[in-house]
């Protein structure tokens, strides 16, 4: 596939379920609305966490029963068709089983297939009872488009790991979310929740774009706040914010090499003004060599 920067991005916020009953419905949901952003031109399309699922388990052998080998499980091969058959990239979230251990994953198709695929490495209190923390460090993948990262819900929190990708090159992070309650209040004046602060946030002290996707509904006693939104390199939503309640699809037209030249100003560029060379090299930058942007 030849090389391209403008792209259109979608992010498809959707309110899956819990329970192996789920299961079929919220793939044929999530593939129904990823096929209805693929007809309306988008090149990227970004699913919530858990995409197939639902995120409230109460057991390890719950998640166990919902869970999927890479590249064997009906979920992830339901979405690599997608993307194969339309020929966009796709981000989606899944229960991944690799020998007797769990994972919170996403993976990263493209027309031709996987890509590569991340696991979350920043877990919220719950989940340690269900899945083991990642353990593959933050992987950026290359494709015509641009360079593609990948993060996972309280990922978002730790400022490092945006960092780290943006060191490596990336263009753009697909945010794959199951925002769940925070400290009140949840939302602001703005009708915004703390996740997106952080999001746009990150976009801007890094210059990349931030896709995020995240969940809505009710589920098992908690409640999932919406709100997803493509933030630009300056920080602010690319159009609209979504709503807490409602399922929808936000797109955004955006280029993405310009990620590499994107600066506060003439005089201010915050990754350019980097300096690693007084960071801790706990902080992963000498691991990480930073891409020529």
């Amino acid at each position: 596939m030849a090389a391209f920067s403008p792209a259109r991005i979608a992010v498809i916020q959707f309110a899956p379920q819990v329970g192996l009953e789920h299961c079929a419905g919220n793939v044929a949901k999530s593939v129904a609305l990823a096929r209805s952003a693929a007809r309306a031109g988008a090149s990227l399309i970004v699913l919530p966490e858990l995409t197939n699922t639902g995120y409230s388990f109460v057991s390890r052998a719950e998640a166990y029963a919902h869970a999927e080998i890479l590249e064997q499980g009906p979920s992830v091969q339901a979405w690599a068709d997608l993307a194969e058959q339309y020929q966009v990239y796709l981000a989606a979230g899944f229960v991944e089983q690799d020998g007797l251990k769990l994972y919170d994953s996403a993976v990263l198709f493209g027309p031709s297939g996987l890509l590569g695929h991340y696991r979350k490495a920043h877990l919220e209190a719950q989940e340690n009872l269900w899945c083991a923390p990642g353990n593959m460090g933050f992987p950026v993948f290359e494709t015509p488009m641009g360079r593609i990262g990948l993060l996972m819900g309280c990922d978002i929190w730790f400022p490092e790991v945006p960092r780290l990708l943006a060191a490596q090159g990336a263009d753009l992070i697909c945010s794959l979310n199951n925002w769940v309650c925070t400290p009140p209040p949840l939302f602001d004046q703005a009708d915004r929740c703390m996740a997106n602060y952080l999001t746009m946030t990150a976009a801007h002290v890094n210059n990349v774009f931030i896709a995020a996707a995240n969940r809505i509904g009710n589920e098992r006693g908690k409640r999932f706040l919406g709100c997803s939104l493509i933030a630009g390199t300056n920080g602010w939503p690319i159009g609209e914010v979504a709503s807490a309640e409602e399922q929808t699809i936000i797109y955004a037209d955006i280029d993405l090499s310009s990620a590499r030249s994107a600066a506060c100003n003439a005089l201010h560029g915050v990754p350019r003004d980097q300096r690693t060379d007084l960071y801790d090299v706990t902080l992963g930058y000498r691991l990480h060599g930073a891409m020529p942007r």
